[in-house]
């Protein structure tokens, strides 16, 4: 794994840099609703190329870890600013999308 970073350029390492930390800010600075979504386009940066199919808990577990994860907010960052925007699910991230 990662052997193809021996065959890069200087160039071509720094670009592919530029894109993964595009990429982790992208993802890093998800807010609201985008928090709760899976980003198989954050992974796809990757060079592996898999097409991970992830297990789905059942609605009511699934349902518990999202009020579990959004309890865990609460205790981490009790001074976040809170919201009450509606989901808009028209959205979707490009994290390969290059900065300008």
């Amino acid at each position: 794994m990662d052997t193809d970073l021996e065959e890069m350029s200087r160039d071509q390492l720094i670009a592919e840099v530029k894109k993964l930390r595009f990429g982790i800010r992208a993802h890093r600075d998800s807010t609201g609703h985008e928090l709760c979504w899976h980003h198989p386009a954050l992974w796809g940066l990757l060079p592996d190329r898999t097409d991970p199919v992830p297990t789905i808990p059942t609605w009511p577990e699934f349902l518990r870890g999202c009020v579990q994860y959004r309890e865990s907010l609460d205790r981490q960052l009790p001074t976040a600013p809170r919201s009450d925007q509606r989901l808009n699910r028209d959205r979707t991230h490009n994290w390969k999308t290059k900065e300008k």
